[in-house]
Protein backbone atom coordinates (compact mmCIF):
# COMPACT_ATOMS: atom_id res chain seq x y z
CA UNK A 1 0.00 0.00 0.00
CA UNK A 2 1.31 3.34 -0.64
CA UNK A 3 1.73 6.28 1.25
CA UNK A 4 3.46 7.09 5.13
CA UNK A 5 2.67 5.23 7.60
CA UNK A 6 3.78 5.11 11.21
CA UNK A 7 3.10 1.35 11.95
CA UNK A 8 3.54 -0.99 9.56
CA UNK A 9 1.13 -4.24 10.96
CA UNK A 10 0.95 -5.21 6.95
CA UNK A 11 3.94 -7.45 7.11
CA UNK A 12 1.54 -10.19 9.75
CA UNK A 13 0.21 -10.83 6.37
CA UNK A 14 3.35 -12.46 5.53
CA UNK A 15 3.92 -14.56 8.40
CA UNK A 16 0.10 -15.23 9.06
CA UNK A 17 -0.84 -16.71 5.40
CA UNK A 18 -1.69 -13.67 3.69
CA UNK A 19 -4.15 -13.82 4.23
CA UNK A 20 -26.33 -15.61 16.00
CA UNK A 21 -27.74 -12.04 15.52
CA UNK A 22 -29.31 -10.95 12.71
CA UNK A 23 -29.19 -7.09 11.53
CA UNK A 24 -31.90 -5.16 13.62
CA UNK A 25 -35.16 -4.24 11.94
CA UNK A 26 -34.40 -0.26 10.15
CA UNK A 27 -30.74 -0.91 10.43
CA UNK A 28 -29.59 -1.35 6.87
CA UNK A 29 -30.06 1.44 4.68
CA UNK A 30 -32.37 1.21 1.59
CA UNK A 31 -29.89 0.56 -1.72
CA UNK A 32 -30.12 1.24 -4.99
CA UNK A 33 -28.50 -1.65 -7.35
CA UNK A 34 -24.57 -1.66 -7.10
CA UNK A 35 -24.14 -2.47 -10.56
CA UNK A 36 -25.65 1.15 -12.07
CA UNK A 37 -23.22 3.97 -12.90
CA UNK A 38 -23.66 7.10 -11.54
CA UNK A 39 -26.65 9.38 -12.74
CA UNK A 40 -25.31 11.54 -15.47
CA UNK A 41 -21.71 10.19 -15.67
CA UNK A 42 -20.53 8.09 -18.70
CA UNK A 43 -18.90 4.92 -18.60
CA UNK A 44 -14.85 6.05 -20.19
CA UNK A 45 -13.72 4.45 -23.74
CA UNK A 46 -11.90 1.48 -24.35
CA UNK A 47 -8.01 2.22 -23.72
CA UNK A 48 -5.76 3.09 -26.24
CA UNK A 49 -3.08 0.42 -28.14
CA UNK A 50 -0.11 2.78 -28.12
CA UNK A 51 3.25 1.56 -26.53
CA UNK A 52 2.81 1.84 -22.59
CA UNK A 53 -1.11 1.50 -22.75
CA UNK A 54 -3.14 -0.95 -21.93
CA UNK A 55 -4.52 -3.05 -25.09
CA UNK A 56 -8.46 -3.67 -25.16
CA UNK A 57 -8.78 -7.00 -24.14
CA UNK A 58 -12.78 -7.83 -24.42
CA UNK A 59 -15.63 -7.06 -22.31
CA UNK A 60 -14.56 -4.18 -19.14
CA UNK A 61 -13.67 -6.30 -16.21
CA UNK A 62 -16.56 -4.38 -14.73
CA UNK A 63 -19.03 -5.54 -17.30
CA UNK A 64 -18.28 -9.06 -17.16
CA UNK A 65 -19.03 -9.31 -13.23
CA UNK A 66 -21.66 -7.46 -13.46
CA UNK A 67 -23.55 -9.90 -15.55
CA UNK A 68 -23.24 -12.02 -12.67
CA UNK A 69 -24.45 -9.26 -10.38
CA UNK A 70 -21.23 -8.98 -8.94
CA UNK A 71 -19.26 -5.18 -8.57
CA UNK A 72 -15.37 -5.63 -9.70
CA UNK A 73 -12.94 -2.74 -9.29
CA UNK A 74 -9.66 -2.08 -8.03
CA UNK A 75 -7.70 0.31 -5.44
CA UNK A 76 -5.88 3.32 -6.32
CA UNK A 77 -4.62 7.08 -5.68
CA UNK A 78 -4.25 10.59 -7.11
CA UNK A 79 -0.13 9.45 -6.87
CA UNK A 80 -1.04 6.98 -9.21
CA UNK A 81 -3.59 8.04 -11.64
CA UNK A 82 -2.88 11.95 -12.20
CA UNK A 83 0.93 11.69 -13.53
CA UNK A 84 0.21 8.57 -15.64
CA UNK A 85 -2.33 8.86 -18.27
CA UNK A 86 -2.36 5.64 -19.49
CA UNK A 87 -2.89 3.84 -16.17
CA UNK A 88 -5.74 6.28 -15.71
CA UNK A 89 -7.67 4.99 -18.73
CA UNK A 90 -7.10 1.66 -17.93
CA UNK A 91 -8.25 1.81 -14.40
CA UNK A 92 -11.51 4.11 -16.12
CA UNK A 93 -12.15 1.26 -18.20
CA UNK A 94 -11.94 -1.77 -16.50
CA UNK A 95 -13.50 -0.94 -12.49
CA UNK A 96 -16.90 -0.97 -11.69
CA UNK A 97 -16.32 0.62 -8.04
CA UNK A 98 -12.56 2.67 -6.88
CA UNK A 99 -11.25 1.96 -3.51
CA UNK A 100 -9.46 5.01 -2.36
CA UNK A 101 -5.97 3.23 -1.41
CA UNK A 102 -4.13 6.29 0.10
CA UNK A 103 -6.21 9.57 0.15
CA UNK A 104 -8.15 9.32 2.21
CA UNK A 105 -5.85 8.07 5.15
CA UNK A 106 -4.35 10.52 7.95
CA UNK A 107 -1.01 10.81 6.43
CA UNK A 108 -3.17 12.59 3.91
CA UNK A 109 -6.60 13.78 5.86
CA UNK A 110 -4.34 14.64 9.26
CA UNK A 111 -1.14 14.65 8.57
CA UNK A 112 0.23 15.63 12.07
CA UNK A 113 -1.93 15.97 15.71
CA UNK A 114 -2.18 19.69 15.34
CA UNK A 115 -2.78 20.29 11.53
CA UNK A 116 -6.42 20.25 10.27
CA UNK A 117 -7.90 18.55 8.03
CA UNK A 118 -7.01 18.29 4.13
CA UNK A 119 -9.28 16.94 2.11
CA UNK A 120 -7.64 18.00 -1.04
CA UNK A 121 -6.90 14.51 -1.96
CA UNK A 122 -9.63 13.40 -1.12
CA UNK A 123 -11.97 15.56 -3.35
CA UNK A 124 -9.43 14.53 -6.27
CA UNK A 125 -9.87 10.86 -6.21
CA UNK A 126 -13.58 10.77 -5.56
CA UNK A 127 -13.61 13.54 -8.23
CA UNK A 128 -11.54 11.12 -10.77
CA UNK A 129 -14.41 8.05 -9.92
CA UNK A 130 -17.49 10.32 -10.39
CA UNK A 131 -16.11 11.01 -13.75
CA UNK A 132 -16.14 7.92 -14.65
CA UNK A 133 -19.28 6.45 -12.94
CA UNK A 134 -16.95 4.41 -10.92
CA UNK A 135 -18.80 3.87 -7.01
CA UNK A 136 -16.06 4.66 -4.22
CA UNK A 137 -14.99 2.72 -1.42
CA UNK A 138 -13.48 5.00 1.17
CA UNK A 139 -10.92 3.57 3.28
CA UNK A 140 -10.24 3.64 6.41
CA UNK A 141 -12.22 5.89 8.81
CA UNK A 142 -10.60 3.52 12.06
CA UNK A 143 -7.37 2.06 11.57
CA UNK A 144 -4.05 1.61 13.83
CA UNK A 145 -2.38 2.81 10.40
CA UNK A 146 -1.90 5.65 7.76
CA UNK A 147 0.13 7.81 9.89
CA UNK A 148 2.99 10.03 8.74
CA UNK A 149 5.60 11.47 9.47
CA UNK A 150 3.97 13.64 12.16
CA UNK A 151 2.81 10.81 14.19
CA UNK A 152 4.61 9.08 16.34
CA UNK A 153 3.07 6.06 18.34
CA UNK A 154 3.90 6.96 21.84
CA UNK A 155 1.83 10.17 21.16
CA UNK A 156 -1.31 7.95 19.86
CA UNK A 157 -0.62 5.90 22.55
CA UNK A 158 -0.47 8.43 24.72
CA UNK A 159 -3.27 10.94 23.73
CA UNK A 160 -5.66 11.75 26.82
CA UNK A 161 -9.25 10.13 26.09
CA UNK A 162 -11.10 13.28 25.48
CA UNK A 163 -8.32 14.68 23.18
CA UNK A 164 -8.46 11.24 21.33
CA UNK A 165 -12.37 11.34 21.31
CA UNK A 166 -12.40 14.06 19.60
CA UNK A 167 -10.01 13.59 16.90
CA UNK A 168 -10.83 10.37 15.78
CA UNK A 169 -14.71 11.36 16.38
CA UNK A 170 -14.09 14.58 14.62
CA UNK A 171 -12.58 13.29 11.34
CA UNK A 172 -14.85 10.65 11.27
CA UNK A 173 -17.91 12.89 11.30
CA UNK A 174 -16.06 15.69 9.13
CA UNK A 175 -15.00 13.08 6.60
CA UNK A 176 -18.37 10.89 6.08
CA UNK A 177 -20.26 14.18 6.27
CA UNK A 178 -18.28 16.00 3.49
CA UNK A 179 -18.84 13.26 1.70
CA UNK A 180 -21.95 11.46 1.74
CA UNK A 181 -24.21 10.64 -1.01
CA UNK A 182 -20.87 10.26 -3.23
CA UNK A 183 -19.00 7.66 -1.21
CA UNK A 184 -21.18 4.17 -1.73
CA UNK A 185 -19.61 2.10 0.95
CA UNK A 186 -16.98 2.83 4.25
CA UNK A 187 -14.61 0.49 5.32
CA UNK A 188 -15.44 1.82 8.70
CA UNK A 189 -12.96 -0.42 11.18
CA UNK A 190 -9.93 -1.82 9.46
CA UNK A 191 -7.82 -4.71 11.18
CA UNK A 192 -9.89 -4.58 14.65
CA UNK A 193 -9.71 -8.09 15.28
CA UNK A 194 -7.30 -10.90 16.27
CA UNK A 195 -6.92 -13.76 18.20
CA UNK A 196 -4.13 -13.60 19.40
CA UNK A 197 -4.04 -9.95 21.35
CA UNK A 198 -8.09 -9.51 21.58
CA UNK A 199 -10.26 -8.82 24.77
CA UNK A 200 -13.09 -11.31 25.47
CA UNK A 201 -15.02 -10.01 22.42
CA UNK A 202 -12.77 -10.34 19.69
CA UNK A 203 -11.46 -6.70 19.59
CA UNK A 204 -7.94 -6.17 19.03
CA UNK A 205 -6.81 -4.54 22.42
CA UNK A 206 -3.42 -2.98 21.19
CA UNK A 207 -4.10 0.00 19.35
CA UNK A 208 -3.76 3.08 20.29
CA UNK A 209 -7.76 4.11 19.56
CA UNK A 210 -9.21 1.28 22.15
CA UNK A 211 -6.30 2.19 24.62
CA UNK A 212 -7.12 5.44 24.91
CA UNK A 213 -10.98 5.59 24.45
CA UNK A 214 -11.46 1.81 25.03
CA UNK A 215 -13.00 -0.81 23.28
CA UNK A 216 -16.23 1.16 22.29
CA UNK A 217 -14.02 3.25 19.73
CA UNK A 218 -15.36 -0.12 17.04
CA UNK A 219 -19.22 0.33 18.17
CA UNK A 220 -19.34 4.42 17.71
CA UNK A 221 -17.25 4.71 14.72
CA UNK A 222 -20.12 2.69 12.94
CA UNK A 223 -22.92 4.67 14.71
CA UNK A 224 -21.14 7.79 13.73
CA UNK A 225 -20.59 7.02 10.32
CA UNK A 226 -24.63 5.71 9.79
CA UNK A 227 -25.95 9.34 11.55
CA UNK A 228 -23.59 11.09 8.95
CA UNK A 229 -24.54 8.95 5.35
CA UNK A 230 -27.75 6.52 6.58
CA UNK A 231 -27.63 5.30 2.90
CA UNK A 232 -23.62 4.59 3.07
CA UNK A 233 -22.46 0.45 3.58
CA UNK A 234 -20.78 0.37 6.57
CA UNK A 235 -17.87 -2.36 6.46
CA UNK A 236 -15.60 -4.57 8.96
CA UNK A 237 -12.59 -4.96 6.55
CA UNK A 238 -10.41 -8.13 7.60
CA UNK A 239 -7.84 -10.08 6.49
CA UNK A 240 -5.92 -13.44 7.64
CA UNK A 241 -9.11 -16.02 6.83
CA UNK A 242 -7.60 -18.23 3.85
CA UNK A 243 -4.58 -20.21 4.93
CA UNK A 244 -2.09 -20.05 7.92
CA UNK A 245 -1.95 -21.52 11.24
CA UNK A 246 -3.68 -18.87 12.67
CA UNK A 247 -6.64 -18.52 9.89
CA UNK A 248 -9.26 -20.89 11.74
CA UNK A 249 -9.05 -18.82 14.73
CA UNK A 250 -9.65 -15.26 12.49
CA UNK A 251 -12.28 -16.82 11.41
CA UNK A 252 -14.01 -17.60 14.52
CA UNK A 253 -13.12 -14.56 15.76
CA UNK A 254 -14.24 -12.18 13.16
CA UNK A 255 -17.79 -14.01 13.68
CA UNK A 256 -17.70 -13.62 17.17
CA UNK A 257 -17.48 -9.68 16.86
CA UNK A 258 -20.15 -9.48 14.21
CA UNK A 259 -22.23 -11.33 16.76
CA UNK A 260 -20.71 -8.92 19.46
CA UNK A 261 -21.95 -5.56 17.58
CA UNK A 262 -25.13 -6.81 16.15
CA UNK A 263 -26.06 -7.78 19.10
CA UNK A 264 -25.65 -4.44 20.11
CA UNK A 265 -27.64 -2.57 16.93
CA UNK A 266 -24.68 -1.47 15.75
CA UNK A 267 -25.03 -0.80 11.77
CA UNK A 268 -22.31 -3.37 10.59
CA UNK A 269 -23.54 -4.16 6.84
CA UNK A 270 -20.65 -5.89 5.12
CA UNK A 271 -17.54 -7.63 5.63
CA UNK A 272 -14.66 -6.79 3.59
CA UNK A 273 -12.11 -9.70 3.65
CA UNK A 274 -9.01 -8.98 2.08
CA UNK A 275 -7.30 -11.59 0.81
CA UNK A 276 -3.91 -11.07 0.23
CA UNK A 277 -2.51 -14.53 -0.83
CA UNK A 278 0.34 -16.12 -1.27
CA UNK A 279 1.47 -18.43 -3.99
CA UNK A 280 3.37 -20.52 -1.69
CA UNK A 281 1.53 -23.33 0.29
CA UNK A 282 -2.12 -22.12 -1.10
CA UNK A 283 -2.94 -25.05 -3.01
CA UNK A 284 -1.95 -27.38 0.01
CA UNK A 285 -3.26 -24.98 2.59
CA UNK A 286 -6.77 -23.58 1.32
CA UNK A 287 -9.25 -25.63 3.35
CA UNK A 288 -12.16 -25.17 0.77
CA UNK A 289 -14.65 -26.64 3.01
CA UNK A 290 -14.00 -24.49 6.05
CA UNK A 291 -14.12 -20.86 3.53
CA UNK A 292 -17.07 -21.97 2.32
CA UNK A 293 -19.02 -23.01 5.73
CA UNK A 294 -17.03 -19.41 7.06
CA UNK A 295 -18.78 -17.19 4.17
CA UNK A 296 -21.97 -19.02 4.63
CA UNK A 297 -22.05 -18.02 8.41
CA UNK A 298 -21.48 -13.97 7.99
CA UNK A 299 -24.12 -14.32 5.05
CA UNK A 300 -26.39 -16.21 7.61
CA UNK A 301 -25.71 -13.35 9.40
CA UNK A 302 -27.44 -11.05 7.18
CA UNK A 303 -24.60 -9.59 6.20
CA UNK A 304 -22.80 -8.56 2.46
CA UNK A 305 -19.74 -9.82 1.76
CA UNK A 306 -16.89 -7.90 -0.33
CA UNK A 307 -13.45 -8.90 -1.15
CA UNK A 308 -11.61 -6.01 -0.77
CA UNK A 309 -7.75 -6.15 -1.64
CA UNK A 310 -7.06 -9.17 -3.37
CA UNK A 311 -3.60 -9.74 -4.62
CA UNK A 312 -1.06 -12.68 -4.73
CA UNK A 313 2.82 -13.03 -3.17
CA UNK A 314 4.49 -14.93 -5.94
CA UNK A 315 7.06 -16.30 -3.36
CA UNK A 316 8.08 -19.87 -3.91
CA UNK A 317 8.06 -18.98 -7.54
CA UNK A 318 11.14 -19.07 -9.84
CA UNK A 319 11.41 -15.37 -11.11
CA UNK A 320 10.80 -16.37 -14.68
CA UNK A 321 7.83 -14.30 -15.52
CA UNK A 322 5.89 -17.13 -17.53
CA UNK A 323 6.41 -19.43 -14.52
CA UNK A 324 5.57 -16.82 -11.64
CA UNK A 325 2.17 -15.23 -13.93
CA UNK A 326 0.86 -18.94 -13.95
CA UNK A 327 1.12 -19.56 -10.22
CA UNK A 328 -0.26 -16.33 -9.32
CA UNK A 329 -3.15 -16.79 -11.61
CA UNK A 330 -3.72 -20.62 -10.02
CA UNK A 331 -3.99 -19.01 -6.92
CA UNK A 332 -6.90 -16.77 -8.21
CA UNK A 333 -8.48 -19.48 -10.13
CA UNK A 334 -8.70 -21.19 -6.48
CA UNK A 335 -9.71 -18.34 -4.51
CA UNK A 336 -12.60 -17.20 -6.70
CA UNK A 337 -13.84 -20.86 -7.34
CA UNK A 338 -14.83 -21.01 -4.22
CA UNK A 339 -14.83 -17.40 -3.11
CA UNK A 340 -17.57 -16.41 -5.80
CA UNK A 341 -20.01 -19.38 -5.75
CA UNK A 342 -21.41 -17.82 -2.21
CA UNK A 343 -24.01 -15.42 -3.38
CA UNK A 344 -23.63 -12.83 -0.76
CA UNK A 345 -20.44 -11.83 -1.82
CA UNK A 346 -21.65 -8.89 -4.22
CA UNK A 347 -17.71 -7.10 -5.09
CA UNK A 348 -14.50 -8.07 -6.02
CA UNK A 349 -12.03 -5.70 -5.72
CA UNK A 350 -8.51 -6.11 -6.14
CA UNK A 351 -5.66 -4.07 -5.00
CA UNK A 352 -4.26 -2.37 -7.66
CA UNK A 353 -5.12 -3.15 -11.90
CA UNK A 354 -1.11 -3.48 -12.45
CA UNK A 355 1.84 -4.55 -11.34
CA UNK A 356 3.13 -0.95 -11.79
CA UNK A 357 1.60 -0.27 -8.89
CA UNK A 358 1.25 -2.26 -5.84
CA UNK A 359 2.09 -2.18 -2.93
CA UNK A 360 3.64 -5.66 -2.63
CA UNK A 361 7.34 -4.35 -4.33
CA UNK A 362 7.21 -1.32 -2.31
CA UNK A 363 6.83 -3.26 1.09
CA UNK A 364 8.03 -6.80 0.04
CA UNK A 365 10.26 -6.89 -2.57
CA UNK A 366 11.75 -10.15 -4.29
CA UNK A 367 15.51 -11.19 -2.70
CA UNK A 368 16.01 -11.95 -6.38
CA UNK A 369 15.64 -8.55 -7.35
CA UNK A 370 12.56 -9.96 -10.08
CA UNK A 371 9.50 -7.28 -9.49
CA UNK A 372 6.34 -8.24 -8.15
CA UNK A 373 3.44 -9.87 -10.37
CA UNK A 374 0.54 -9.78 -8.40
CA UNK A 375 -2.08 -8.09 -10.79
CA UNK A 376 -4.22 -8.71 -13.09
CA UNK A 377 -2.58 -6.38 -15.64
CA UNK A 378 1.67 -6.25 -15.58
CA UNK A 379 3.66 -3.09 -15.21
CA UNK A 380 3.39 -2.32 -19.52
CA UNK A 381 -0.61 -2.67 -18.42
CA UNK A 382 -0.80 -5.92 -20.78
CA UNK A 383 -3.27 -8.56 -19.63
CA UNK A 384 -1.71 -11.54 -17.79
CA UNK A 385 -3.22 -15.06 -17.11
CA UNK A 386 -4.27 -13.34 -13.67
CA UNK A 387 -6.94 -11.56 -15.86
CA UNK A 388 -7.88 -14.40 -17.58
CA UNK A 389 -8.27 -15.97 -14.33
CA UNK A 390 -10.82 -13.29 -13.44
CA UNK A 391 -12.46 -13.25 -16.59
CA UNK A 392 -13.00 -16.89 -15.97
CA UNK A 393 -14.44 -16.87 -12.63
CA UNK A 394 -16.95 -14.11 -13.23
CA UNK A 395 -18.03 -16.49 -16.72
CA UNK A 396 -18.13 -19.36 -13.64
CA UNK A 397 -19.73 -17.70 -11.16
CA UNK A 398 -23.58 -18.06 -10.31
CA UNK A 399 -25.81 -15.17 -10.79
CA UNK A 400 -27.06 -12.77 -7.68
CA UNK A 401 -29.50 -10.00 -7.64
CA UNK A 402 -27.40 -7.29 -8.74
CA UNK A 403 -27.73 -5.52 -5.52
CA UNK A 404 -26.03 -5.21 -2.22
Amino acid sequence: MGGGRMVTRRSALIGGGLGAAAVLAGARPALASVLAPRAGAARAAGAGTTRGAAAAVGDPLWQQAAAKGILYGSSTATWQVQPDPDYAQLFAREAGILFTEDDLLWYRLRPSIDSGLDFSFGDQIIGFAEGNGQRVFGAHLAWDEGFGDGWTEDQLFSLPQQQARDLLFGTIQAEVSRYAGRVDAWSVANEVTDPMTSDPNGLRDNVPWYQTIGPSYVAESFQLAHAQDPAAILVLNEFGFETGQSAAGRRATVLQVIDFLLGQGVPVHALGIQAHLQWRNFARQFNTTAYRNFLASVAARGLIIMITEMDVLDDGLKANPTTRDAGVADVYRRYLDVALDEPAVKVLMTFGLSDRYTWLQEDFPRKDGAERRPLPFDANLQPKPAYDALVQAFANAPSRPASW
